[in-house]
């Protein structure tokens, strides 16, 4: 797929949030009113732009979202809303659009006025910059401490039309689970009603980004908006028809991968970890487990020290809060088992075994918790040195 979405435009320049020249300021726009939603960070310490645009939002359309990196524009008291509240009546000028319609994100260092001039006075040339293969400037300009930027697309039937979903994502550091941990934009050409597109993405979000865990910090900022322009054909797609269930499959499938994306990047992270769990009475309480072992600290370090360290799982797993039976506990690294019906059954060779598996840059580890229908997963990586040297340093 080319990364181009009917009825979008995208934008990428240097605004002058950070040193050099980098990319700190993005565009997304719709040639017309599109309908949207947003899903938003259950932090009580919620930045300027996260209010802002929740209250936008309610209206189901939006046309435009302007996105700077370098500065959260968090906690930043009056000055930064009135900032938010600028920078997007800027671009609404510079759009000919309403300004009702523009929505702003930012990311970056907590506690800092935003440059409110700078960016103002970058806005014309990030209008200028818009062009529909413009996303992969978008996806550079949001970045923080990323290694890359993060993308993924697909696409959808809808009736005989093939429409497209494409979604772009930032985060490597305050990830975890309770809405969306990251911000992240997806655009489709499909056209969905205004409530449908809510709540199927709640239920994608809850599938995937409320899956994922880095470090267990939710940030002032976290967001996720999705804007549909309906551009590539007519009637709109229903909540529970089959135009409805498979949208909400590409919706979730962009969301998960750009959730693994995250995790994968985490900051200093070297190993993509799928946790597994069965057996549970209930789906919630596999997720539940899951959840826990998955932001446990002691498990992460040992997935960092390539440590098949059942005992760390299980004693996560024991204090989630779900009840189970250890005697009917197991636990496996990839194909290697080295915890079965509440015994440890590690041998030298298995150890090996399990530590090689644990090097692979993406590997699955699985634990049933009993005999019952319940099925949870979480994407979880390893933590070491390096996230330590770059958030002590992250603002020094």
């Amino acid at each position: 797929m080319s990364g181009r979405v009917k009825g979008f435009r995208f934008a990428g320049v240097h605004g002058g949030v950070k040193a050099g020249d980098a990319l700190d300021l993005g565009l997304i726009v719709a040639d017309e009113p599109a309908v949207a939603a947003g899903v938003f960070t259950r932090n009580r310490v919620r930045a300027a732009p996260v209010t802002l645009s929740e209250r936008r939002l309610k209206s189901g359309l939006c046309q435009a979202v302007i996105v700077n990196s370098g500065n959260a524009n968090a906690c930043t008291g009056k000055q930064g809303q009135q900032a938010a509240l600028a920078l997007t009546r800027t671009a609404a000028r510079s759009l000919r659009v309403p300004s009702s319609l523009v929505v702003p994100a930012s990311t970056g260092v907590i506690g800092v006025q935003l440059p409110r001039e700078k960016i103002e006075m970058a806005i014309p040339d990030l209008v200028q910059d818009l062009s529909e293969a413009g996303a992969s400037r978008f996806a550079r300009s949001i970045l923080t401490t990323d290694r890359g930027p993060k993308v993924a697309q697909t696409e959808v039937k809808v009736g005989r039309t093939t429409c497209r979903v494409l979604g772009i994502a930032k985060g490597a550091g305050m990830i975890h689970p309770n809405m969306a941990t990251t911000l992240a934009f997806v655009t489709s050409d499909a056209p969905v009603r205004r409530a449908t597109l809510s709540k199927l993405l709640r239920q994608a979000t809850e599938l995937s980004f409320n899956r994922a865990t880095v470090d267990g910090d939710t940030s002032t900022n976290d967001s996720i908006y999705v804007l549909a322009s309906g551009a590539a054909t007519r009637g709109a797609i229903k909540e529970n028809s089959a135009a409805g269930r498979r949208f909400l499959g590409a919706l979730t499938e962009v969301l998960e991968s750009l959730a693994k994306k995250v995790v994968a990047d985490g900051e200093g992270a070297e190993h993509l970890v799928r946790i597994e769990v069965c057996g549970a009475r209930t789906d919630a309480d596999a997720v539940q487990i899951a959840r826990t072992i998955a932001g446990s600290q002691l498990v992460k370090t040992a997935l960092h020290g390539c440590d098949p360290n059942w005992g760390r799982i299980v004693a996560a797993a024991g204090r989630s809060g779900v009840r189970f039976n250890l005697d009917h506990a197991s636990v496996q690294i990839g194909r290697v088992s080295i915890f079965r019906q509440g015994t440890p059954i590690m041998t030298p060779k298995t150890e090996l075994k399990a530590a090689a598996t644990m090097k692979r840059k993406e590997y699955q580890i699985s634990v049933v918790v009993g005999s019952g229908r319940g099925l949870g997963h979480y994407w979880t990586c390893d933590l070491g040195h390096e996230y330590v040297r770059i958030n002590a340093d992250y603002r020094t």
